[in-house]
């Protein structure tokens, strides 16, 4: 009986090793390599669709506070924040073993106010001015080339769990009807060109202020020009301002996996079409 004991103990302990040790590995993985993040919301359509899954990769632009995961568990009382962990990182605006991101990336960041990650396309650089001009971005005082892209079409039905309706530039269209935006090609300064979609003309952010990006921070908007919170919106724990390098978390290059239902578990709704697709 004290053997059949011993056995069922070591075999738990074993267990437990296992588990700990895969945990161990999992927190390296995802503080010093990759990250999943969902798309949770339209601000970056046509790019990232609400339900496209993807990795950061948190080796494009280095390390610091922002490189290391927050835990939050509601229903058991966790609340973790990437500085609780990484503190001691922060405050320099500095960053190890850290590269400078290029205009065009489209990048993870932690919101400087509310430190939820949001995701976006990074247009100004230190030192740049961005303004909007009657719904046409100017960066340097030179507006950036657009071309027409067609027109984005999708179902006018509530997407991903928060189950939130598309905007449409044809509304009103009831639910199951076709859903259309206009779709731009957009080329920025370096030459990265990329779809963009505008709803509506005359809104408030068509038309801004001239920015001016200061050192060591960054410009970002979302793709979905009309329907983004972004840096275009004065930091608070709603709009962005300007992100400072060390709230960079990494680089979206890939998506991985995208589904246009309410879980990822709907196998009728995955777009298969979006598997392993480029970020451009």
């Amino acid at each position: 009986m004290a053997d059949e004991n011993q056995g069922f103990l070591g075999a738990i302990w074993e267990t437990i090793k296992t588990i700990f040790w895969a945990l161990i590995i999992a927190g390296v993985f995802r503080t010093l390599l990759f990250q999943p993040f969902w798309i949770p919301s339209s601000s970056m359509k046509d790019t990232l669709l609400v339900g496209d899954f993807l990795f950061v990769n948190k080796m494009a632009y280095g390390y610091s506070y922002a490189s290391c995961p927050s835990i939050k568990l509601g229903q058991f009382g966790i609340d973790i924040d990437a500085a609780d962990i990484c503190g001691f990182l922060d405050g320099d605006n500095s960053r190890l073993i850290g590269d400078q991101p290029e205009r065009g990336d489209v990048v993870v960041f932690r919101h400087p106010v509310s430190h939820q990650d949001y995701i976006k396309r990074l247009i100004g650089l230190p030192g740049d001015t961005v303004q909007m001009k009657a719904g046409l971005l100017h960066i340097n005082g030179e507006p950036v080339q657009v071309e027409d892209g067609g027109v984005f079409s999708e179902t006018k039905e509530p997407q991903g769990p928060e189950g939130r309706y598309p905007r449409c530039s044809n509304d009103p269209v009831g639910e199951g009807g076709v859903c259309e935006k206009e779709r731009l090609i957009e080329t920025l300064p370096g030459g990265v060109r990329h779809s963009m979609l505008n709803i509506q003309d005359g809104l408030d952010l068509d038309d801004t202020k001239v920015f001016t990006v200061p050192e060591g921070h960054f410009f970002f908007m979302g793709d979905n020009r009309d329907n983004s919170t972004d840096s275009r919106v004065s930091q608070t724990s709603f709009g962005v301002g300007m992100v400072p390098f060390e709230n960079l978390i990494g680089r979206a290059d890939r998506i991985m996996f995208s589904s246009a239902g309410r879980s990822m578990l709907f196998f009728w709704t995955w777009r298969g079409d979006r598997f392993f697709k480029a970020i451009d």
